[in-house]
């Protein structure tokens, strides 16, 4: 097989330079070690792009530390990618909460009938893998339907016994790939109460759906009842962030509060009822479903939410790129010409979507 002479080409990029080393020479060699490989064109180029990266990682100044960062992260990536990818055909809920809660308490009963409802339901329970709430979430899961994504910290206990000896166990050293991989892997997320570390996700969560950088899934802010610590929180971020004007009113729909077990378990189902899934398509917005729904009900949505569109909602087909990543090709869509800033009213038409 003749090697190609330049470098596999991104889609898209039109006259734009290619990204190199800047030298010919290693982009010819790194082009044919890659072809060497036979992967398919998509794949070729992100595996050049990333030796291209460290090429050029190699000759710039970074420190020894900053080049250990990189290197780690990436081996931690790649490793929790490739357990994650056996069970893509599964929806996934992360489960936070406190370390420290014990077993008996409210919460933690309440955290083990969660996982074991997840469960049945056909979902996987994805924990960090320590004490308290997210052992009980794992042992009512189950081993076969739990992940742990662990925070390797000196002073921490071990892995709980519901996770430990599972090769779905994935240790992390940073807590930030950890975190990618909480909220990426996962079409739900439920939070119970807890310290610094379940507040510190309950924000990251609301603050990338707020912002677009993530995907809308539905986030519940779940508790045993009586406790009255996410009321209490939900009290805070009203009279501290939304009487200040700091936060918008709809963004109040990003997160849902809940002492119901049943509430919460169906807030997740109804979430997916007729939506699938979102991804952009040159700059719009595609609605991945379920099933189909009238041109009535499609024309009453673009009606109903036009503060928020640029245009009616369009029926249309898989893109080029969807087909090609395989992405569900075969569910009907939508297309929106959505404006890219209100979240929580695109929320609100998702649930709207839902209901119908």
């Amino acid at each position: 097989m003749p090697k190609p002479t330049k470098p596999p080409r991104r889609s898209g990029t039109g006259s734009r330079k290619l990204y190199s080393t800047g030298d010919a020479d290693i982009d010819r060699r790194l082009t044919a070690l890659v072809d060497e490989l036979e992967l398919a064109p998509v794949d070729a180029r992100s595996t050049y792009e990333l030796l291209v990266t460290a090429i050029r990682m190699a000759g710039e100044p970074l420190s020894r530390l900053d080049r250990k960062l990189i290197n780690s992260s990436i081996k931690e990536m790649r490793y929790a990618f490739n357990v994650f990818s056996k069970y893509r055909d599964r929806k996934k809920v992360s489960v936070f909460g406190s370390a420290r809660t014990p077993p008996g308490d409210p919460n933690y009963l309440l955290a083990k009938e969660f996982g074991r409802r997840m469960a049945e339901a056909g979902w996987m329970v994805v924990t960090g893998a320590g004490p308290g709430i997210m052992s009980a979430a794992n042992e009512g899961a189950g081993q076969e339907s739990s992940f742990g994504v662990n925070i390797v910290l000196p002073f921490e206990a071990k892995p709980n016994p519901f996770i430990a000896s599972d090769p779905k166990l994935i240790n992390f050293k940073y807590f930030f790939t950890r975190k990618l991989m909480f909220i990426k892997e996962a079409e739900a997320f439920v939070l119970f109460p807890g310290g610094f570390g379940t507040l510190d996700e309950l924000f990251e969560l609301l603050t990338l759906s707020q912002t677009g950088k993530s995907d809308l899934h539905p986030i519940v802010m779940l508790e045993a009842e009586g406790d009255g610590y996410w009321a209490e929180i939900d009290r805070t971020l009203k009279a501290g962030l939304l009487t200040r004007g700091y936060v918008d009113p709809e963004d109040l729909e990003l997160y849902h509060l809940t002492e119901s077990l049943d509430d919460a378990v169906d807030h997740i189902k109804r979430f997916y009822r007729v939506y699938h899934s979102q991804r952009y398509v040159d700059g719009k917005l595609v609605l991945r479903l379920n099933t189909e729904i009238p041109d009535a009900r499609i024309a009453q949505l673009s009606q109903e939410f036009a503060d928020i569109l640029r245009g009616p909602i369009e029926r249309t087909t898989a893109s080029s790129g969807e087909r090609q990543d395989g992405d569900v090709p075969d569910l009907p869509r939508l297309r929106l010409q959505f404006d890219r800033s209100h979240f929580g009213r695109l929320r609100r038409l998702i649930d709207r979507l839902n209901d119908g």
